[in-house]
């Protein structure tokens, strides 16, 4: 599957999607006017600029969902093998959490970040599962040598997180 991003005002995105009602579209905002245009698809996009990516794993629809959250992890050309693997043997926790409702990891074809995206239900949803045992699963390795954290030379920088709320 082909995802891809573009970002801009709320107002601007809105009018993209509604010229685009037969595309799987989903438009995201933060704070003020800041917002985001997902499009998933099998084909090309209708962007003229934007981010590129190819969903390596994907599970649910975000259309189920109210709150999104991306992980954006920056990793070097020698790295990508090690990191795709880690996320190929994840523990498929997280999908049985309440308030679940998709995730999608993201191999930038236009860049060097990856996203890993979730969907949730709403808000507080995300914030329980970051204190759940799932969670802590899922991170176990994190901190020690067998971590995906502890291979500094496979991340070109500090990872960092981004939220938004799904516009229906």
């Amino acid at each position: 599957m082909n995802f891809f991003i573009t970002y801009g005002t709320v107002e601007f995105l809105q009018h993209l999607k509604e010229q685009h009602p037969e595309e799987k579209l989903y438009l995201l905002h933060k704070e003020g006017d800041q917002g985001c245009l997902l499009h998933e698809t099998t084909g090309e996009t209708i962007f003229k600029e934007g981010h590129n990516y190819e969903a390596l794993d994907y599970v649910g629809s975000i259309a189920d969902g109210k709150y999104v959250v991306m992980n954006n992890i920056a990793v070097t050309d020698e790295g990508r093998p090690l990191f795709e693997s880690r996320f190929n043997q994840r523990a498929r926790l997280i999908e049985k959490e309440p308030g679940f409702a998709a995730i999608r990891v993201l191999r930038p074809l236009s860049n060097d970040t990856y996203i890993i995206l979730t969907a949730w239900e709403e808000e507080k949803a995300f914030t329980d599962w970051q204190a759940s045992q799932a969670y802590n699963q899922a991170h176990k390795k994190r901190g020690t040598s067998e971590g995906v954290d502890k291979q500094p030379a496979i991340f070109l920088r500090p990872s960092y997180v981004t939220s938004y709320h799904v516009m229906h």
